[in-house]
């Protein structure tokens, strides 16, 4: 069984930086769809960066040049590296993996990220 935990979120006023962890337990986070959703109150959730199963990273527009995402295969562990946050960024984040070559797929608990302006 595939295990997400999320770890790293909080209360932090705009401009600054949160580094959100992802430890997975189950499943290889290497060769596996895996990365980062966030859902603001009233909207949906949203792809904010994603690692593909070959290896290829996507971010959302509204992140990009702010955001990192980055994985340590040994520590089976996802990061995001959130600098130059905004209010805009408030939003409960997801860690999330999918199974390569299946539609199984995983979700975190979420942590709850808040900007203040």
């Amino acid at each position: 069984q595939v295990q997400l935990v999320e770890s790293g979120g909080g209360l932090v006023e705009a401009g600054g930086s949160l580094r959100l962890s992802c430890v997975a337990s189950g499943s290889s986070i290497s060769r596996n769809t895996m990365g980062w959703f966030r859902q603001a109150p009233g909207k949906q959730r949203e792809l904010v960066a994603l690692f593909t199963g070959s290896g290829l990273i996507n971010y959302a527009d509204s992140v990009k040049g702010r955001f990192t995402i980055s994985r340590d295969n040994a520590k089976s562990t996802m990061y995001l590296q959130m600098n130059l946050l905004k209010s805009e960024d408030t939003a409960v984040y997801y860690c999330y993996l999918a199974l390569i070559g299946t539609s199984t797929h995983y979700w975190g608990q979420g942590t709850q990220v808040t900007v203040s302006s």
